[in-house]
């Protein structure tokens, strides 16, 4: 089985400095692999490990991207190959755009049995790249899998809802997205780190996937944090149901 597990970079949330004008700086922020996609690395990895296959992760970016330290922790934690879509035109890419990239990359390594996805970016969490991306490919595509069972030529899935959980057969070849429930990504052994370093990776821009002239059809016109405001200092004193009446009628006046 060929399976593709697609990750995203972002930067370390605690490295991220909000300026006097509420805008934010990237500037100190180490990049890191999105926790979210940590569980769809994971989940192929164990797919492999069940029924065979081999594991190959992908993602697109810009030049934050083509980092030695970024492709030795994602390459530790299980895939064989690595490919990358490096260019500067993708570094605020849309989830169209990131979908029409993966999808041109993917055509590109060629054929495949299953592409996994977190349930969404750690930064925007849109949760839209894995549906767009299926539609693109004209697979089956299902999202919110919390457990899969590879069985022949189809996964067995469940999707927990709100009260019942949803078995699912899905035919493969398909572009599913995983939740954080689906598994506990694994810590990579000295061992897996020191391997890293000799599996293939593959580095393409996007004339070589042959995405020349791309339009990103949206532009980020500011990123501005929330506005600060000082605590009311309000307090109230007791458990009797005046003050709790009190508390909730306080509540309601500053919601309106």
């Amino acid at each position: 089985m060929n399976i593709i597990a697609c990750y995203k970079i972002v930067p370390e949330e605690q490295d991220i400095v909000v300026e006097k004008d509420r805008s934010l700086s990237f500037a100190r922020a180490e990049w890191k692999i999105g926790q979210y996609d940590l569980n769809a690395v994971e989940a192929g990895v164990e797919i492999a490990e069940a029924a065979g296959g081999k594991v190959m992760a992908l993602s697109i970016g810009g030049k934050e991207l083509d980092n030695s330290k970024l492709k030795k922790g994602i390459l530790s934690r299980g895939p064989e190959e690595l490919y990358l879509v490096v260019d500067e035109k993708l570094g605020n890419a849309d989830s169209y755009t990131t979908a029409q990239t993966l999808a041109a990359a993917i055509r590109k390594i060629g054929a495949f049995d299953l592409v996994i996805c977190g349930e969404g970016s750690s930064d925007l969490y849109a949760q839209q790249v894995g549906a767009q991306l299926g539609q693109m490919l004209n697979v089956a595509t299902i999202n919110g899998i919390s457990k899969m069972t590879p069985d022949g030529d189809r996964l067995i899935a469940e999707r927990t809802l709100e009260n019942e959980i949803e078995v699912l057969e899905i035919p493969l070849p398909a572009v599913i997205s995983v939740t954080t429930d689906i598994n506990l990504p694994r810590i990579p052994s000295m061992k897996n780190i020191l391997a890293a370093g000799k599996k293939p990776t593959t580095v393409w821009d996007l004339t070589a996937i042959g995405m020349t002239g791309i339009d990103i059809p949206t532009e980020v016109v500011s990123t501005l944090a929330p506005e600060q405001a000082d605590r009311k200092k309000i307090i109230w004193e007791g458990e009797s149901e005046e003050v709790i009446q009190q508390l909730f009628a306080h509540i309601r006046k500053e919601l309106l």
